[in-house]
C-alpha cells in the first residue's frame, strides 16, 4: 500500500531549494541551501549538498560549490576540513555518513554520466584516505546498517543501490549490487529500526523502501511536484523518531512523512571498540 502523497506535510518554508537534511538528537532539524545556507545555524557561502552531524552535533557539509568538506560548530564556526585527499583535488564532495567510531565516509560523485565516483574515509585521527575507489556511476547518498558491517552506496546514474563490504581492520571489501530499479535518480537513503532502507528519487518524486530480502516496494510518488518535488536527503526525526523528513531541491520546504516506522538510532550502531 502506497503512502498517501496527500498525507504528505510541508514541514517548513521559506529555504533556498533544500538538498540536504539532518536532525540533532533532540529532534532540531538542519538544512542546506545552494547558496550555501545551513538552516538554522551559518552560511559557508556555496553550494551545500550533503549534511551530517557528528555526536557533538557539529555539522560536517559536503560543500559542491568550494569542492571542500566544512565543520560548522554549534556556536557557528566554519572551518574547512579537506578539499583533497592523497593529493586529489574533490571533484563532487557530496554526502557523508559517521559510523560508531567517529570515522566519517563521504561520497565525492565525480562527473554525470562520466563514472568518476570515490567513496573517502575520513578517520577519527583525521588521516583522510581513499576508502573504494570504484569507479561509480555518480556516487551519492550514504548509509551505514546497524552492525556497520557495510557501507550503502547510491549510484545515481544506474539508478541503484550498492554495498561495499567493511572488514574488520576497517577497509574496503568487495561491492555487490544490493538494490535496482529504483527510478529515477537515487539520491538520498536512511535505514529504519527494522532494517528496512528508504530512498528517494530525484528524477520521479518517489520515495522507495528496499526490504532486508531487498525487495522494492514504492512508498509514495508525487506526479505533481508538490508535496515532493526533486527530493534528495531523507532523515528520520519527530517526537518518536519515525517521521521521514525529506528536503525537495525543487521548491523551497522540506517534506514529513508519519511513516510510524521508527528509525535507526543515530549514533547508535555497533558497540564503539
Amino acid at each position: 500500500m502506497l503512502f498517501p502523497v496527500s498525507e504528505v506535510c510541508n514541514y517548513a518554508n521559506g529555504m533556498d531549494h533544500p538538498e540536504g537534511v539532518a536532525v540533532g538528537r533532540d529532534g532540531t532539524l538542519y538544512a542546506g541551501g545552494e547558496a550555501g545556507q545551513i538552516y538554522r545555524i551559518s552560511q559557508s557561502g556555496s553550494f551545500c549538498l550533503g549534511l551530517t552531524l557528528d555526536p557533538s552535533e557539529n555539522i560536517y557539509v559536503c560543500d559542491l560549490g568550494k569542492h571542500a568538506l566544512y565543520q560548522v560548530s554549534m556556536k557557528g564556526k566554519v572551518e574547512l576540513i579537506l578539499d583533497s585527499v592523497e593529493g586529489r583535488k574533490l571533484l563532487t564532495p557530496n554526502f557523508s555518513v559517521f559510523d560508531s567510531a567517529g570515522n566519517l565516509y563521504f561520497s565525492d560523485s565525480g562527473e554525470w554520466k562520466q563514472a568518476n565516483g570515490i567513496i573517502y574515509k575520513l578517520w577519527r585521527s583525521g588521516k583522510a584516505e581513499v576508502f573504494a575507489p570504484g569507479p561509480f556511476h555518480f556516487a551519492n547518498g550514504l548509509a551505514l546498517d546497524a552492525e556497520e558491517e557495510f557501507l550503502y552506496v547510491v549510484e545515481s546514474n544506474l539508478d541503484r543501490v550498492v554495498r561495499v563490504e567493511i572488514r574488520q581492520d576497517g577497509r574496503a571489501g568487495s561491492t555487490e549490487v544490493y538494490a535496482e530499479g529504483l527510478a529515477r535518480v537515487p539520491d538520498g537513503m536512511a535505514f529504519d529500526r527494522e532494517g528496512n532502507l528508504y530512498v528517494t528519487t530525484y528524477a520521479s518524486n518517489c520515495i522507495y523502501r528496499v526490504q532486508p530480502d531487498r525487495h522494492v516496494k514504492l512508498v509514495c510518488q508525487d506526479v505533481e511536484n508538490l508535496a515532493l518535488c526533486q527530493p534528495t536527503n531523507c532523515a528520520f526525526g519527530g517526537p518518536d523518531f519515525d517521521q521521514l523528513y525529506v528536503a525537495n531541491l525543487g521548491r523551497d520546504h522540506i517534506s514529513v512523512l508519519d511513516l510510524k516506522i521508527e528509525g535507526q538510532p543515530l549514533w547508535c550502531h555497533k558497540a564503539t571498540a
